[in-house]
């Protein structure tokens, strides 16, 4: 049967379009989820945790417990107060695919602890952030749910989905910032032989919070970054501080040229996250709202089918709007984990609030 070329065109950008990627020629990288039956794909699998820190061929679960050796002998550790520990340092080419992690679901603990990660040897590290929100959890309180991107049980087993690729080197580090010893279980699986070319994108995300927010002023979601680059979301925290409706506020999105105006420009805070009419407590893969209790609220949106990506520069902010007879501005307790791709090197990102100030007004344990 003769099927036109331009027929042909339409079928395969779809395909593009759904995640469907056909590996042609090694010109498209291979789609993992979508083709699963693909056995040569190039790539080999690696793991990483304590029971084989450096993930190499043969060498995991060599510990020995009082059952012998090879019998759960180094499944965690504890970290002591100021400890740092490396959790992998791998050289690439590879793409990190899924991280694994526990430790005790306490929201001071969750916020003391932090990951940072260095691509490719660059100085500075492109994520920084507290485990909790990292993994998908404002204010440090623990709701099971699933979306895109995470996946957290009740008692903070913490999973991230999102691919992590790196060219030379990937290097994790995690810190106890907090005043307690707290046991680390981790898993961090990943391939290696990943086709990435030189200027493939590597995961940033940042860690900012405003307690209280300042009237008038946006909260800013993604400071202005001067190179090209994809917005995936964020998780943002709200912490209402007074007797009224905090979510008139409109996200906007200022890229490549835009001065006093943005080009995207949301309704709302909660129409942003796809809810409406107030916030509710109900999660989706790509939207939503994994916690709305107490005055903490935990919400979340990512841009995988709806892509925000910019050229040459861009800027996301959120503002500080309730509604109580009226619109008004106000100021609340806000903290937002981001997420987006750009090349390295990149800009150094924006100064890591100190433990104190990520743990303050909390609820307790």
């Amino acid at each position: 049967m003769h099927v036109p070329v331009q027929r042909l065109i339409t079928l395969a950008a779809i395909l593009l379009t759904v995640g469907l990627c056909i590996p042609v020629a090694a010109q498209c990288p291979v789609d993992l989820v979508g083709q699963p039956y693909l056995l040569d794909t190039g790539l080999l699998s690696r793991s990483i945790s304590f029971e084989n820190p450096t993930g190499a061929p043969g060498e995991g679960g060599k510990a020995a417990s009082n059952l012998g050796a090879g019998r759960k002998g180094s499944p965690a550790r504890t970290v002591k107060p100021g400890e740092k520990v490396t959790l992998c340092d791998i050289e690439g080419p590879g793409t990190i695919r899924h991280i694994w992690m526990t430790t005790r679901p306490i929201p001071s603990n969750l916020r003391s602890l932090v990951i940072r990660v260095w691509w490719d040897d660059q100085e500075h590290p492109s994520i920084e952030c507290p485990v909790a929100d990292f993994f998908g959890i404002a204010h440090g309180i623990v709701k099971p749910y699933a979306s895109a991107v995470h996946s957290v049980g009740e008692k903070a087993g913490m999973n991230i989905w999102l691919p992590m690729p790196f060219v030379k080197r990937a290097r994790f580090e995690f810190v106890n910032e907090g005043e307690k010893a707290m046991p680390l279980y981790y898993q961090i699986d990943y391939t290696l032989q990943d086709k990435h070319p030189e200027d493939v994108g590597r995961l940033h995300v940042l860690f900012h919070r405003e307690n209280p927010t300042t009237e008038k002023k946006d909260l800013e979601l993604l400071p202005k970054r001067e190179a090209k680059g994809r917005f995936i979301g964020s998780v943002i925290g709200i912490r209402n501080l007074h007797d009224q409706w905090w979510g008139e506020g409109e996200v906007k999105v200022y890229m490549d040229g835009d001065q006093e105006f943005p080009t995207i420009c949301g309704t709302g805070s909660e129409d942003y996250v796809g809810l409406s009419w107030g916030i509710q407590q109900t999660p989706f893969p790509y939207n939503g709202c994994s916690l709305n209790e107490n005055n903490y609220v935990s919400m979340y949106r990512w841009h995988l089918p709806d892509p925000i990506a910019w050229q040459k520069e861009c800027r996301i902010t959120i503002q500080q709007i309730a509604y109580k007879g009226g619109l008004v501005e106000t100021e609340d307790d806000w903290s937002c984990s981001t997420f987006w791709y750009e090349p390295v090197p990149s800009a150094p990102l924006p100064a890591f609030p100190e433990v104190k100030a990520r743990t303050a007004d909390l609820p307790g344990e």
